[in-house]
This record gives C-alpha cells, structure tokens and sequence, in this order.
C-alpha cells in the first residue's frame, strides 16, 4: 500500500482581505454600472474571507497580457514549487536525492520546461528522475495526482513519488470580461501550492511509516456531456474562464451513487468514513457534496475553513484540506477517510484513505 509521507501547503506572501481584492479587481473588470455591483455581491457571497496572491495588489493594474501574467506565473511558480517540495521531504525524513518520480499539476499558467524541469538542479533531484507534467485537470488534479502515483508505487514498493501542484489563479482574471463566470473566479480563486510525498510499502516500513495513512482505493469518474461546466477558453489574453452554473447539479446528480459504489467495493457505507477530505469549490459545491452523501455539519469543517482563510486554489485545494486533516488528532486505527475532488470534463477523482495506526 501506498503511504502519504508528508504534505506541504505553501502559499505566496501577498494576503489580503476580500474586500481589498474586490475594490481593485471590481475597478479592473467592470468600473461602473450594475455588472459591478454583481460582482461585489457575487465576492461577499463567496465564504472567501482572505486570499494569497502571487504579486502585490497594487501591481495588479499593469499587468499587461498574457505574455507577463505568465512569466509571472513561471516566476513564482518555481519559487513556491521549491518551497513545497523541500519542505514535504524534510518532513517525510528524505532527500531531493531519494524522489524517483514527479508529478507536476498546474491550470493556471503554461511552461515549457515545465516547472518541475526547472527545479531539477535547483533541489538537487536525480538526473534519471521519472517527470510527469499534467495540464487540463484543474481542479481535481490534487485528488488525481495522488491516485496516479499510488497506481506507480503500486509497482515499486520501495519508491518515493512526490506531488507538486501549483495554482496561480489570480494571474487568470481577465479584465475585459464581464460574464458571470468572470466575476465568480475573480471572487472565489486564490494563489498557492502545495507537495505530497507518498511513499511504497517498502519504504515506508524502513522509513518507520506504519502510522502514516494509507491509499487505499481509488477511482476516476467521467460524466458525459459535461465538457462546456468548466474549463477555459484559451485566446490571446490568456485562459478565459468557462464555469457554468450547473456545476453544483452536477455534484448533486452523480456523486451519491458514484461514492456509494467506490465505498460498496471496500466493505464500507458513508456512515464509515471518519474524515471527508474535500476539495472546497465554493459554498455552493460544497453543500452540493453534503447534501448529497448526507453528511453531519461538520464533516467538511476542513474544506470551509480552507475557502475562508485561501480561497479555491485549484488543485492546490484539496491538498491544503489533506494537510489540515493530518495536522488535527488522527482517528482512531482501523479508520477510513475519503479525499475527492471534482474538476474540468466535468469528472471526479476518490481516493480511499484509511489509519491504521503505529
């Protein structure tokens, strides 16, 4: 079984109150007029109290296109990636020289070499280290990324896998773009990262990992007909946001059965599961997510405060949850957890966590 060694959230130093970031973001989107006093609605109606950003706000008013939004994003993307790293490895006991493969996982920007290319000799990483750089998950890519190294530690026992997701979504917003969706993002995206070390089952037992959680199962889930709920549009001011508003009937409609299925093939009903690991899309997916699978208020106290204190960040997100969850008192041994997120495509990613204890 797969073990999660160390999770390190990080997030840029420029933070803000929301009503800050709304008074400039409002003055660059929509001046004057009623779109702007949507948008304001629109930013107080977000759960979102503070957000990271990845430039000073003032800075902000010049940018200008796509070009520097991204060398931006390049910039502080490798800056906040070779912070994550390092710090998950120093908590998982290991080195850059230990990692054999990385998987990198941005939405919010584009680089070629991509961004764990650039931090090969900058932390030292093997020449010979395994790279897999993913674009287009959005998202669920913090779920997805942890499933698809648990399926390579599954054939190397004795590997170290580390997960680098970056999300820079402040870089995004597009200031010539009234639509709904536009304004939404504006409010609700925050700036950050994050790193996971996993670990195979060989190495965790050297390594001394037996009370680390597990990854247990997962599974994909692709809905048809759902390509136009989320993504972006991508022109020459750079990604354009497409978010529908049927995202939360989206959740609504396919989660509960999809959950109950994955937890069936365990042994395991809702009622089993000690922590709910969920990516915090906003208050409305999030209650989608509740009530759908039934769950107690505080079930997904993690994911709320999370949205509160960051905002969504992405597939940075859920991996920020995943840390807050290991960072309270574990449960009891035996437990089991679920991690899921949901993203472009529109699909789901679930993951099976369980504590078994030292």
């Amino acid at each position: 079984m797969t073990r999660i060694a160390a999770v390190a959230p990080v997030l840029p130093e420029h933070r803000y109150a929301q009503e800050d970031i709304t008074a400039l973001f409002a003055g660059l989107v929509t001046p004057t007029g009623d779109r702007r006093a949507l948008l304001e609605r629109l930013h107080s109606s977000a759960g979102v109290h503070h957000r990271h950003l990845a430039m000073p706000l003032e800075r902000y008013r010049t940018l200008s296109g796509f070009g520097e939004a991204n060398d931006v994003f390049i910039a502080v993307g490798t800056d906040l990636g070779a912070q994550a790293i390092s710090v998950a490895l120093e908590a998982a006991g290991l080195s850059a020289r230990d990692v054999d493969v990385v998987l990198a996982t941005s939405v919010t920007g584009i680089a070629a070499p991509s961004l764990e290319a650039r931090l090969v000799t900058r932390l030292g990483l093997r020449h010979d280290v395994k790279r897999i750089p993913v674009f287009g998950l959005g998202c669920v890519a913090g779920a997805a990324g942890i499933a698809r190294l648990h399926d390579h530690l599954r054939g190397d026992p004795d590997g170290v896998a580390v997960l680098l997701s970056v999300e820079l979504c402040s870089l995004t917003v597009q200031r010539d773009d009234t639509s709904t969706a536009n304004l939404v993002a504006s409010g609700l995206f925050g700036d950050g990262a994050a790193a996971v070390v996993l670990v195979g089952e060989d190495r965790a037992r050297r390594l001394g990992l037996e009370a680390a959680p597990q990854v247990v199962a997962t599974r994909s889930r692709f809905y048809p007909d759902t390509e136009d709920v989320m993504g972006w549009d991508v022109g020459g001011t750079g990604f354009r946001i497409v978010l529908a508003a049927s995202v939360a009937d989206v959740v609504e409609a396919h989660l509960a059965e999809d959950m109950k299925a994955f937890l069936a093939d365990a042994g395991l009903e809702t009622a089993d599961v000690a922590r709910w690991i969920s990516h915090p899309g906003g208050p409305k997916v999030l209650q989608a997510v509740q009530a759908s699978l039934h769950l107690p208020d505080d079930a997904l106290r993690p994911a709320w405060q999370s949205l509160a204190e960051v905002g969504n960040l992405s597939s940075s997100s859920v991996l920020h949850v995943l840390a807050a969850t290991l960072a309270d008192e574990p449960p009891p041994p035996g437990s089991a957890g679920v991690l899921l997120a949901m993203g472009p495509g529109f699909c789901a990613e679930l993951v099976l966590l369980r504590w078994e204890g030292p």
